[in-house]
């Protein structure tokens, strides 16, 4: 029987008690790059070659899409079964993993839930739990493993305190109060216990200190509160230079009231780091609209003799000025060619970040995990930008969302920075390390 996928490495006590674990259901918040994955894809296959008392059993890899799921399991579960044991070639367009002794491993996508419904479930996995649908699990999984008894596995990166931390806290009291009688059962452990110290180092660098303690130490963080917690005006306000030959970059966030731009540069900040400037901002508090912030970048900015980089809303403000002239970003163009000809440039995803990652990484600039500072405010030049630092606020018991009713007159601003830095320093810009240090746990 062909083993090498299998490879047995040294065991971590934790994972060892959840690969044993005899619960039904079993939580596994876990720090990211941490094994928890690869411990679920070995279980499954087990659980597949073990088969059950039923005739044909079913087994599901689940996660919050198809793709995704697909690109997390599919090939590795492939892999994991050796060769001599499959039933036929596994399904490439259903993705079915089919094995002599009748069992089945299904890769599903739970954008829509009820694709888990129909047919019963002897046990499966829903990986990246937090950001499945709450709803999915009483509604449509719980219900498909009740036939057979089955067993499941909710695993994942926490994502502030949602349904996730509720399913865990829930788990963590019933084993409390009934032990091995428990259903339930809870299992954590953190990245360093896996991945090299030098790598725990380089996202302690790379991460703000409460993104490190969710992606790493696998926290459930309570993300309320300011959305910019490590901005402090005493330390991130400095008085700071401008070089009109080096790039400047324009960041936007359509909008009416306020019409706003940010103006960055990196450059050797008053903090003693090299690091991201705002040296100016437009603020234009009632009845703005794109072209009138351009003009106002134009005639402020319009000197400027080096490179000039646009960043913004990918969605090319569909609520602002496109709703009456086209999309903001070709009533920028329109604008701003003439002014800074082939010095203009844009730099706008296909699509716009998450609105969560956007946060993180400017935290991260604002203050890294060890304690480094990357990116100051001229108050004096930015001080609507101060406020909205200061001030934008977190939705009351979310996932880290920012609460946009709190005050309308805020949040665009820093979301418009927020574009840019996302874009230029996105959180888990450094090279992961690519070898998983998982054991294969033997029961």
């Amino acid at each position: 029987m062909e083993m090498r996928r299998w490879t047995i490495l040294t065991p971590h006590p934790i994972q060892a008690a959840y690969w044993n674990s005899r619960h039904r259901f079993n939580t596994v918040p876990a720090g990211r790059r941490s094994g928890k994955t690869e411990l679920a894809k070995r279980k499954l296959v087990r659980k597949a070659l073990e088969g059950t008392k039923f005739p044909d059993p079913r087994f599901f890899a689940a996660a919050p899409t198809r793709d995704q799921a697909k690109r997390i399991y599919w090939q590795d579960l492939k892999a994991l079964v050796p060769a001599e044991l499959l039933d036929g070639k596994p399904s490439e367009t259903d993705l079915i993993i089919r094995l002599v002794n009748q069992s089945e491993l299904h890769i599903v996508g739970l954008d829509k839930p009820e694709r888990i419904e129909g047919s019963p479930w002897d046990g499966g996995v829903l990986d990246e739990y937090a950001n499945i649908r709450p709803e999915a699990w009483s509604a449509h999984i719980r219900p498909a493993l009740a036939d057979r008894n089955g067993w499941c596995d909710m695993i994942g990166v926490p994502e502030g305190r949602n349904h996730f931390y509720e399913t865990d806290r829930a788990a963590r009291a019933l084993y409390n109060e009934l032990g091995d009688a428990s259903e339930w059962a809870s299992f954590h452990w953190v990245s360093a216990d896996i991945l090299p110290a030098s790598e725990i180092e380089a996202a302690r660098r790379d991460l703000d200190e409460l993104t490190f303690a969710q992606e790493f130490e696998a926290s459930f963080v309570n993300f309320e509160g300011r959305a910019y917690y490590p901005f402090d005006e005493r330390i991130h306000c400095a008085r700071l230079a401008y070089d009109p030959y080096q790039p400047l970059a324009f960041c936007f966030d359509f909008n009416i009231s306020p019409g706003v731009a940010v103006i960055v540069q990196e450059q050797a900040l008053p903090c003693g780091q090299l690091g991201t400037g705002v040296i100016g901002e437009v603020h234009i508090p009632r009845n703005s609209n794109t072209p009138a912030v351009c003009r106002k970048l134009a005639a402020e900015w319009g000197g400027h003799a080096g490179p000039v980089s646009c960043y913004g809303d990918a969605t090319g403000g569909a609520g602002g000025s496109a709703k009456i002239a086209g999309s903001d970003w070709d009533l920028i163009r329109a604008e701003l060619k003439s002014v800074f000809r082939d010095r203009l440039s844009f730099k706008v995803p296909p699509a716009n970040p998450a609105e969560r990652a956007r946060v993180n990484a400017v935290n991260t600039r604002l203050k890294a995990g060890d304690g480094v500072i990357r990116l100051q405010v001229d108050g004096a030049k930015a001080p609507n930008l101060v406020k909205d630092l200061e001030g934008v606020r977190l939705l009351m018991g979310g996932a880290g969302e920012i609460d946009k009713r709190a005050d309308e007159t805020l949040s665009h601003l820093s979301d418009a920075l927020g574009y840019y830095v996302e874009r230029e320093f996105p959180i888990g810009g450094h090279q992961r390390a690519r070898a998983t240090t998982v054991p294969f746990l033997q029961r």
